[in-house]
């Protein structure tokens, strides 16, 4: 394996108007609003990033023209008053633009307090009763996972606590994989502002799980391991990725140029990896792509687990979460990396050194014929340039994965891994809502919603979507055989419209279609929106938590371009009831036709556990494409250099 770091970076520059926030700008921002607000030390600063200016301003923006304002939008929890506030601070100007309290939310859970809720749950003395009703008397062996709240009920809104619901693990020694040993039916609520639990719901023992489920050295080779490894595979050999005349890609600070790909790579402490202004052969295709919320609902009734239906995004924040990419394991070959520049809570910039990791891979063939007559053949291979970040929410790990292929193609993908959240049963019972694991271990049924927002401009800012179904034709002397089908177009001419369903009987897609330009056969130029494994919230819809999760009803939704809406369940679905996000940006029935659109996509990964998931689970994938369809006037792949062929004996 031959694995190379690449260090030839031009110098960043924050010349362009979407370039990310430096530790600089992060600083000198904080000092203003400080000065500006004579905040003190129960201020803290949740996330501070880039307030992007508009669209249609960075639209009208070139290189060489004057730089745009540099504003930084912040947001702070002030716990002495148990407010959230929003403010926007010109680093061009030095001044406060806007200072606003945000009414009745709860801010995302800050790292301070993802850290703090371990030491917080083991120095109560109910919770160490309660541990010791199950035989645990050594704490340090306890593991603490800060689950979000969720809301159960009025005493859980927003306006009248902050809270979590911790959950806990206990190692069998030093080092070992605790979440083998899961502590059910113990429920703790810890007030994040006061720092101390105000409630410890014990449903009952359950013995705690005995075997060992472990993934590292050296207890991976111990026989009483669930399950047991004799050794590493021997038979491995290596592989080697070489390019010896360097990446096909070049960088600019954060801009990036391979082959006719161009776009800018951005990231937020919330949403992470986001993709800006992505264009081919200086077209437009997506001014904005961003993941705009996960959301992983719980589908156990079992006390421990019927609260637990967390929004990643929008109560953590995935992008502070970003692993530090190691070279040769997390990315391999020629690599390009990118850091990034979060904050911590006392408003100080924090670099995560390689956040997010780009580099080629072959990918197949790209096409291939063969003349069976003169037995000509030409074939060409396929080559895609793999933008990525991962990173780690507790107790699992998501990848998240840009592809841009040489032919036009852009794919979605989310990797899948870590541990699942693990629940224990009494020996002998089966459980109901999940699968056992282990002697005494089950992984409870659970979903993953990942919605996805691509602010379009195909072509440019005037687009149109269309629904794209294959249908039967109607018997008749028209079809008299019975076997044609036909394609169906529905144009989603308003919000109201804009609400819908994947269904895989009709091959449905969604071709975003410029309202401006059209091919050489005169059909509006256009990508399609291809829909890939998917699956509906199995939940009722009378479920407590179901209000939470309205931006699940439908796999697309298109809204008319809005700076502002930015997240699929709201702002701050921290603690929060529902009725937020999506259904709340589509209900003004705006018109679609022909307009700056935004297209969202939901999809589900479906965990049904297996044995194969524990201890470390292998890595499952769920994504979509957008697919030039009439983009192009032909095969955008047919001027690929032929390669040449290497053979082996």
């Amino acid at each position: 394996m031959t694995a190379v770091e690449d260090h030839t970076v031009a110098p960043t520059s924050t010349s362009h108007p979407l370039e990310p926030l430096t530790g600089d700008e992060i600083t000198a921002a904080v000092q203003v609003l400080r000065s500006a607000r004579g905040l003190t030390e129960t201020t803290r600063f949740v996330f501070v990033t880039l307030h992007e200016p508009s669209k249609g301003t960075v639209f009208d923006w070139s290189p060489g023209d004057e730089p745009l304002p540099r504003e930084a939008h912040i947001v702070l929890y002030e716990r002495g008053r148990r407010t959230t506030y929003e403010a926007v601070v010109s680093l061009t100007d030095e001044t406060v633009v806007s200072f606003e309290a945000i009414e009745d939310v709860q801010a995302p859970m800050m790292a301070e307090e993802f850290e703090s809720c371990e030491k917080i749950v083991q120095a109560d003395p109910r919770w160490q009763e309660a541990m010791r009703l199950r035989g645990v008397e050594d704490f340090s062996l306890t593991m603490i996972d800060p689950w979000a709240s969720s809301w159960t009920g009025p005493e859980d809104h927003p306006s009248v606590r902050r809270i979590a619901r911790p959950l806990t693990w206990v190692r069998s020694a030093p080092g070992e994989h605790g979440y083998a040993r899961p502590v059910e039916g113990l429920i703790v609520v810890v007030d994040l502002d006061a720092g101390e639990v105000i409630e410890v719901n014990d449903h009952g023992v359950v013995p705690i799980p005995a075997a060992p489920g472990n993934y590292e050295e050296p207890w991976i080779f111990e026989p009483d391991n669930v399950p047991a490894v004799e050794a590493y595979r021997d038979d491995v050999k290596p592989i080697e990725i070489t390019q010896p005349e360097g990446p096909s890609f070049t960088v600019d600070g954060h801009a990036v140029a391979w082959q006719k790909w161009q776009l800018r790579i951005g990231f937020t402490p919330r949403e992470g990896l986001v993709l800006h202004q992505v264009g081919y052969d200086g077209r437009p295709i997506v001014y904005r792509a961003s993941l705009a919320e996960m959301y992983v609902p719980y589908g156990d009734p079992a006390p421990t687990h019927r609260f637990k239906n967390v929004f990643d995004q929008g109560e953590y924040g995935v992008g502070w979460l970003a692993n530090q990419l190691t070279l040769g394991c997390d990315c391999v070959g020629h690599i390009e990396y990118f850091d990034a520049v979060v904050n911590d809570n006392d408003g100080a910039p924090v670099t995560i050194n390689n956040a997010v990791c780009m580099h080629e891979e072959d990918a197949g063939i790209a096409w291939k014929h063969t003349d069976f007559r003169t037995g000509a053949v030409q074939v060409r291979r396929r080559r895609r340039l793999v933008i990525s970040t991962i990173v780690t929410v507790g107790n699992y790990e998501y990848g998240y994965f840009w592809y841009l292929y040489n032919d036009g193609l852009i794919e979605y993908e989310i990797k899948l891994s870590g541990v699942i959240s693990t629940g224990a049963i009494a020996p002998g019972e089966t459980p109901k809502h999940g699968t056992l694991v282990a002697p005494g271990l089950y992984g409870p049924n659970h979903q993953h919603f990942f919605c996805v927002r691509l602010d379009m401009s195909v072509d440019g800012r005037a687009n149109t979507v269309v629904e794209v179904d294959s249908v039967p034709s109607p018997p008749g002397p028209d079809n008299p055989h019975g076997n044609a089908w036909e394609v169906q177009r529905t144009v989603l001419a308003s919000e109201a419209v804009a609400k819908r369903d994947t269904d895989a009987a009709r091959a449905r897609y969604w071709r975003i279609e410029s309202a401006e330009k059209t091919s050489a056969l005169g059909a509006p130029t256009s990508y399609a929106l291809m829909p890939g494994s998917n699956v509906p919230p199995m939940y009722s819809p009378d479920a407590l938590y179901a209000p939470r999760s309205g931006f699940t009803e439908h796999q697309l939704w298109v809204t008319a371009h809005d700076d502002s809406q930015r997240f699929a369940a709201g702002d701050y679905p921290a603690q929060h009831p529902g009725g937020q996000g999506l259904p709340v940006y589509g209900a003004g029935d705006r018109p679609l036709e022909g307009t700056d659109v935004v297209v969202w996509y939901t999809f589900g990964a479906h965990h049904v556990v297996r044995p194969e998931d524990w201890p470390v689970m292998p890595v499952s994938t769920v994504g979509f494409m957008l697919k030039p369809t009439g983009f192009f006037d032909g095969n955008p792949a047919l001027d690929l250099p032929p390669t040449t062929p290497h053979c082996h004996s």
